[in-house]
């Protein structure tokens, strides 16, 4: 009797397990964990964090962070915190290997990267897509006024922070040497961010650097409080050069009285842009577009005038995600 009791425990145990397998091979071709359909995209309950990829702490994008990631937070209640970071190149990268859903990046980076061009050459970035433009980056050449530099020319043989390796004003650099005739063999280069640069301008140990960034800079200003600061201008007669060899720059003015100047400096500039992981919810997205571009116009930062809805989809140069595109066609 007691065998027989046994046998029947063991079949009924068997075919329970055959049961519970038959569910779990109904259920495989189902997400799970918050995933939505068979895209594998997850949807926005099962983000508990998100992160901002910004550049150096003494640039602009990471205050602007800071501020976006606080919007972020508040619209669509999932904890949003800016990182620092080596800025435009290395964000496309770090976004295509997971480390955030978010970046600023410069306009002409993010063509580069989804074409696979220049310092992208051989490895296309497609798994980005646009949020939208923000303000124009100045690049600016910056020195002290008693180091004798006042063109591009006199950059030969001199010490020059270009950026950070990889980083979209490593590559202003490249180019804005080359209209002049110079290039990084021609310079001692320097890779160095922009607080780095700072330091090492006021410190001696380097003559000048390139920043490409919204005016005012903090690194900029942190240095004209201990020294005079002078932005090397561009003459017209190359920024059309430049330009015509790379469409996506665009004449730049610094006004007077930017680092305490007399007069203005002409200059060029690429823009800045927020990207985003393409694998983000829709919903989602449209709640972060929202949360950036309602809320600009609060933001203690020269660069917020230019934040608006209105220009958020100009000189983007790559496809935009359809949460963001949502937002702009209401």
């Amino acid at each position: 009797m007691k065998k027989t009791k046994l046998r029947l425990l063991a079949v009924i145990g068997m075919i329970m397990m055959l049961v519970l397998a038959a569910c779990g091979s109904n259920d495989s071709g189902s997400s799970s964990s918050g995933d939505s359909g068979d895209s594998g995209t997850k949807d926005k309950d099962s983000y508990k964090n998100l992160s901002i990829l910004t550049g150096g702490a003494q640039g602009t994008y990471y205050p602007l962070g800071g501020t976006f990631a606080d919007f972020i937070t508040k619209e669509t209640g999932i904890k949003t915190d800016a990182e620092v970071s080596q800025a435009s190149a290395a964000n496309m990268i770090d976004l295509k290997e997971g480390a955030a859903e978010i970046a600023f990046v410069q306009t002409d980076i993010a063509y580069y990267a989804t074409e696979g061009q220049l310092m992208f050459e051989g490895e296309v970035i497609d798994e980005i897509s646009a949020i939208g433009n923000l303000y124009p980056e100045t690049v600016q050449l910056v020195t002290l006024e008693k180091s004798g530099i006042k063109t591009f020319e006199d950059l030969k043989g001199k010490k020059v922070s270009v950026g950070a390796i990889g980083s979209g004003t490593e590559a202003n650099a490249k180019q804005l040497l080359e209209i002049h005739g110079l290039s990084m063999d021609d310079i001692d280069a320097q890779s160095l961010d922009f607080g780095e640069s700072q330091e090492s301008i006021q410190s001696g140990q380097i003559d000048a650097a390139f920043v490409t960034a919204g005016t005012p800079t903090g690194a900029v200003e942190g240095l004209n409080a201990v020294a005079k600061v002078f932005i090397v201008p561009i003459e017209d007669a190359k920024a059309d050069e430049l330009i015509e060899k790379y469409p996506y720059y665009a004449k730049e003015v610094i006004p007077a009285g930017t680092y305490g100047s007399t007069e203005d400096t002409n200059a060029v500039s690429v823009g800045a842009m927020l990207v985003v992981k393409n694998e983000l919810p829709e919903d989602l997205v449209y709640e972060i577009t929202k949360a950036i571009y309602e809320n600009a116009s609060s933001i203690q930062h020269d660069k917020a005038k230019y934040i608006k809805k209105e220009t958020g989809l100009d000189g983007v140069g790559i496809k935009v995600h359809p949460g963001a595109q949502k937002y702009f066609d209401e």
